[in-house]
């Protein structure tokens, strides 16, 4: 395999016609919103299945780039019929689960890693920030340890995530510190973000954030950095108990951690709107797992899992990978059904999500 660049007259988008057969010689007319999406002779780089000489041909076409991005598609036609079949259904029946950190967030920022959502906090007591530096140091080496069974794992983790909120207790963190920690930080999120939300609340489908760290920074960096809330977001995550005075006095419900954090946890989350202010939410529990087709968006291998404990119909997963791109590259095509690679925007996943509510 080997990249070429090539001269493309247009990329259809990711929707119903975008694999259609006509290699086969069946040639269907293109209803007339299909022209709005045409791209019309850009450069984009395609990754080479064998003989690059038919490049026109689509089924040669393995990874097209799109605004940017390299795109990845490991089975177009498998693809194919899996947004055939959500479009079937319908909106009503979809839900999308999102990883927040270097998912929804980006990879670098400003030519530098990006912080995630639990490694900004500074919580405003050196000594407390230094004795979390030493827990991560000891058991993160144990997270990515491919020896450990899942399950001894799995307890190592909850005694990690345990350990480090009682220290956030006991070095007397505030919700200023958490507001302060939000506003220096470095995190940012993907181009396109907020278009998907306002497309997908305009269609009525939910958005569950599944993260493995906490809930009120989430919401922290949502309000800071986009401004606004969704009616259709939801948070899954270790949520704060604050006093009055804004200290942290405990943590709601069962902890939640990286090998966790998925539907079996949702009962313990609250909606994200209640704190900021919006009323009429459209995330219920009960209706969310009622929906039994999937979007799926993560940044490891392990997000696949966010989807246990929903007997889904129909599941499209969507990984970015951010780094260690050659490396990864085939273990992420056989895992996801799209991947997009060297910290991509979001907008191939806006395109995507279109076609999925569009009846």
């Amino acid at each position: 395999m080997r990249w070429q660049r090539v001269r493309v007259l247009y990329l259809l988008p990711l929707m119903s016609y975008t694999f259609f057969p006509i290699w086969t010689g069946i040639f269907k007319p293109l209803p007339p919103f299909i022209f709005s999406h045409l791209k019309f002779r850009n450069t984009y780089r395609v990754w080479c299945s064998g003989d690059c000489k038919n490049i026109n041909q689509p089924e040669n076409m393995e990874q097209v780039v799109a605004d940017g991005a390299e795109v990845m598609v490991g089975d177009p036609e498998l693809l194919q019929t899996k947004i055939s079949n959500i479009r079937l259904d319908g909106p009503a029946m979809l839900q999308v689960i999102a990883d927040f950190d270097a998912t929804l967030t980006k990879y670098w920022v400003e030519g530098q890693r990006g912080h995630s959502s639990h490694g900004l906090l500074q919580q405003g007591n050196p000594e407390y920030d230094a004795k979390r530096q030493k827990l991560y140091e000891y058991y993160h080496p144990l997270e990515i340890d491919p020896t450990i069974p899942i399950d001894e794992k799995a307890k190592l983790m909850e005694e990690w995530w345990e350990k480090t909120h009682g220290l956030l207790i006991e070095g007397g963190l505030t919700y200023g510190a958490i507001k302060s920690s939000v506003a220096n930080s470095r995190i940012a999120f993907r181009d396109g973000v907020i278009e998907l939300f306002e497309l997908l609340e305009k269609s009525n489908v939910p958005v569950l954030i599944f993260s493995a760290g906490l809930a009120d920074i989430i919401e922290e960096v949502l309000r800071q950095k986009l401004h606004r809330s969704f009616k259709n977001v939801k948070i899954v995550s270790n949520r704060m108990v604050f006093d009055q005075n804004g200290n942290l006095v405990s943590f709601k419900g069962k902890t939640i951690h990286v090998l966790n954090k998925n539907e079996h946890a949702i009962d313990m989350a609250a909606p994200v709107h209640d704190q900021l202010g919006d009323v009429n939410g459209l995330v219920d529990d009960a209706s969310v797992k009622l929906r039994t087709n999937v979007l799926l968006l993560g940044d490891h291998i392990g997000d696949l899992g966010m989807s246990d404990g929903l007997n889904y119909k129909t599941r499209i997963s969507v990984g970015f990978l951010n780094d260690n791109v050659e490396i990864s590259r085939d273990s992420y095509r056989k895992s996801f059904d799209v991947v997009y690679t060297n910290d991509a925007s979001m907008r191939g996943v806006v395109k995507l999500a279109s076609q999925l509510c569009s009846m």
